[in-house]
């Protein structure tokens, strides 16, 4: 029979295994991954990129409905040339890229977490307060609890650059950040719709200002709001870097998809803004993309 104090030592690794496993679970960071992230491979083929005069007024007034006719005081729609672009087959992740996965780049790389200061984030004069900000901090190099499966955000264009790289030795296989091109055809699909699923908003279809939380939450949620291709979160949720330039001083690139912070309009598929490099902002994260063959 086995002495009491044996039976605690047993009892208190038990519970030690169970709280590991508890833990493992709800972070979700397996290091190194042990299969390659899940991505969607998107057909090689034309496409209906940007939008039409009609879409454009749709998003217009759809934010107006809303009480914001913020978009067309600044005409943030107009931008969107309306074109039919080819494209050869590539592979792009099924959702963004999570805290979780972002933990094991830090871990393994050496990279810097997400953080911003106080004082930088003042200094980026945008319309939410530090105090907002601060859910979304990382404690030295864990995630904010609770949130492993949300995605990554508080990340620049480099970071999430240097993600990408990174993924794309540990599995083997060319990564980067898909161009504006790529992230809109995936969002869409080749027939132009307005959003991935169709032309019409349904506020049930993604995380956006409409139906709330205003917050992220885990990647995934929306299976009803799926692209054509089986691809998640393209709408609402986070915006996200692409590899697209929009003007070399300050380095500016393209966001794409809008944010649990933003009403329809912008979570169009054509919808386009851009953002500097430098920017660590609560609403932008991103995913990988990469050749068909490696």
């Amino acid at each position: 029979m086995a002495k009491p104090w044996q039976r605690r030592r047993g009892c208190g690794l038990l519970l030690f295994l169970l709280g590991w496993a508890v833990w493992a679970e709800a972070t979700q960071t397996p290091c190194p991954p042990a299969t390659p992230t899940p991505m969607v491979t998107i057909p090689a083929g034309p496409f209906l990129m940007g939008s039409t005069r009609e879409e454009r007024e749709y998003g217009y007034r759809l934010d107006e409905l809303r009480g914001s006719a913020v978009a067309r005081t600044y005409r943030w729609f107009e931008n969107e040339t309306r074109r039919q672009v080819t494209l050869p087959a590539y592979r792009i992740d099924r959702t963004p890229v999570t805290n979780a996965a972002y933990a094991c780049f830090v871990a393994q790389s050496g990279h810097p977490p997400p953080f911003v200061s106080e004082a930088e984030w003042r200094s980026y004069r945008l319309i939410h307060d530090y105090a907002t900000v601060r859910r979304f901090l990382w404690h030295g190099k864990e995630p904010p609890p609770g949130r492993a499966r949300h995605p990554v955000v508080l990340v620049s264009h480099a970071d999430a650059a240097a993600y990408c790289a990174w993924r794309g030795q540990v599995e083997g296989r060319p990564l980067r950040l898909p161009t504006e091109e790529e992230w809109e055809k995936a969002a869409r699909g080749a027939d132009g719709r307005y959003f991935p699923w169709g032309n019409t908003f349904d506020p049930r279809r993604l995380n956006s200002a409409d139906l709330g939380p205003y917050d992220t939450v885990p990647v995934g949620q929306y299976p009803q709001g799926q692209s054509p291709y089986g691809v998640l979160d393209m709408a609402g949720q986070v915006f996200e870097w692409t590899q697209t330039l929009l003007r070399p001083d300050p380095p500016t690139y393209i966001v794409k998809g809008g944010s649990w912070d933003d009403l329809p309009g912008v979570t169009r598929a054509a919808a386009r803004h851009g953002r500097p490099a430098c920017l660590k902002h609560i609403l932008i994260g991103f995913r990988c993309a990469g050749p068909l063959a490696p």
